[in-house]
C-alpha cells in the first residue's frame, strides 16, 4: 500500500460515468490505488470493469455509503487519501415514485463520506474530495442563456433537489471545517456501458427490435449532452488541477431537443442497419409528459475552459455514432447487465480474492 502515490476511493465507480472514471485512473496513474465502493445496485455492474479489474492498482468494496460503519472501514482499510464522489441514485422517474432513498443515498451518503474524509485527513489539506453532480440543480431554462457556477439553485424534481442538498454541504463542508472540496456539475452524458433504462441506450434497443419509440410530451425539452469519456477526462482535470473550494461546470457545449435526437438516432440506425430510410421513425410514440419535467438545460463551461483548458474532444454526431456502434457489438453486456445474474458470479468471484 505504501508504495501507491495516492490512494483514491471512487463511490459509485460499478455505474455509468464511474466506471469510464476509474478505467482512465488506472490506465493514466498506475501509481495510483483505485479503490472501487459500490452497492451494486441495478445500474452498478461490475460488468462494466471486466477489462481492467485484474490491474494490480485496482480493489474493490462491495458497501453501501450510508452505512457509516462501512464508510470509516474503507477510509481506514486503504488509508485513503482522496475521494471521487459519484454513487447516486440518479433516475428522475424513480425519484417521483420513491423519493426516500434518493434521499438516504444522495443526502446522508454524502455527508458519511464528507465526515468519513474529514476525521481521517484530520486537518491536513493535502488531499482532494471532488464531488460529481448534476446541472438539474439549476432549475430549468428558458429559449436564451446558460447555466453558470454562479446560477442559482433551482431544483424541481426529489433527484435534482437529493443532489442540490449533497452539492451544499460539501460547500459547507468546506466553509465550516476547511475539508479540501472540488465540484462539478455535468450535463447529460452518452456513451458506452449505459445502463438501458436511459433515453439514448433505451431508444437504441427499441429501433433495434423495432419497439415502441417513447418521447415525453412533444419532445421538445432541450439537453446539452456530453460524451461520457469526455466527462472523464475533465474530472481528471478538475481532480488534479482545479482549484480548492470551486466548482466547475462540464457541458458537451451542443443542444438538442428530445425530438430531434430520436430522429437523428432513427436516422444514424436505419442507415447501420441497413433499413430503408425513415422505417424507425414511424416508431415514435408520444406519452404523457412527465411530472416537473425540466424544459431546458445549457451548460456554460468557459471557467473550465480558460482554467483548465478542457473542451470536448468530439462532436455530439460522431459521439452517438460511436455510442450506438459499441451497444451492436455488445448485446452480450446488455443481457448480462439486464438479467442480475452477473451480480452473483463477481461478488463471488471478488469474495474469493
Amino acid at each position: 500500500m505504501e508504495n501507491f502515490k495516492k490512494k483514491i476511493l471512487v463511490t459509485g465507480g460499478a455505474g455509468f460515468i464511474g466506471s469510464h472514471v476509474i478505467r482512465r485512473l488506472l490506465r493514466n496513474y498506475p501509481n495510483y490505488l483505485i479503490v472501487n465502493a459500490d452497492k451494486l445496485t441495478y445500474a452498478g455492474n461490475l460488468e462494466n470493469l471486466s477489462d481492467v479489474d485484474s490491474l494490480p492498482n485496482y480493489r474493490f468494496e462491495k458497501i453501501d455509503i450510508v452505512d457509516t460503519e462501512s464508510v470509516k472501514s474503507v477510509f481506514s482499510k486503504y488509508g485513503i487519501t482522496d475521494v471521487i464522489h459519484l454513487a447516486a441514485e440518479s433516475h428522475v422517474d424513480r425519484s417521483i415514485e420513491g423519493p426516500m432513498e434518493f434521499v438516504m443515498t444522495n443526502v446522508v451518503g454524502t455527508v458519511n463520506l464528507l465526515q468519513g474524509a474529514r476525521e481521517n485527513w484530520n486537518g491536513d489539506t493535502n488531499h482532494v474530495f471532488h464531488h460529481v453532480s448534476t446541472d438539474e440543480v439549476y432549475g430549468s431554462l428558458g429559449d436564451e442563456g446558460l447555466f453558470t457556477e454562479e446560477t442559482s439553485y433551482d431544483p424541481r424534481s426529489p433527484y435534482s433537489a437529493s443532489k442540490a442538498s449533497s452539492d451544499h454541504f460539501v460547500m459547507a463542508y468546506f466553509h465550516t471545517y476547511g475539508l479540501p472540496i472540488k465540484m462539478s456539475n455535468c450535463s447529460n452524458n452518452y456513451g458506452s456501458h449505459h445502463f438501458p433504462e436511459k433515453l439514448i441506450p433505451l431508444m437504441i434497443h427499441n429501433i433495434q427490435h423495432k419497439k415502441p419509440l417513447p418521447v415525453y410530451g412533444k419532445g421538445d425539452n432541450i439537453r446539452d449532452w456530453l460524451w461520457v469519456e469526455d466527462h472523464a477526462s475533465a474530472i481528471d482535470a478538475i481532480f488534479h488541477n482545479g482549484r480548492i473550494g470551486e466548482s466547475y461546470n462540464v457541458g458537451g457545449l451542443n443542444e438538442w431537443t428530445n425530438l430531434e435526437l430520436v430522429r437523428f438516432l432513427c436516422r444514424l440506425m436505419d442507415e447501420k442497419l441497413g433499413r430503408v430510410e425513415g422505417e424507425s421513425e414511424e416508431l415514435i410514440t408520444y406519452v404523457k409528459d412527465r411530472a416537473g419535467h425540466d424544459k431546458r438545460y445549457a451548460i456554460d463551461a468557459i471557467k473550465l475552459e480558460k482554467e483548465l483548458g478542457w473542451k470536448p474532444s468530439i462532436t455530439f454526431e460522431e459521439g452517438l455514432s460511436k455510442t450506438v456502434d459499441w451497444y451492436l457489438e455488445n448485446q452480450n453486456w446488455i443481457e448480462k447487465v439486464t438479467s442480475g445474474s452477473y451480480k452473483d458470479y463477481y461478488e463471488n468471484m471478488y469474495a474469493n480474492r
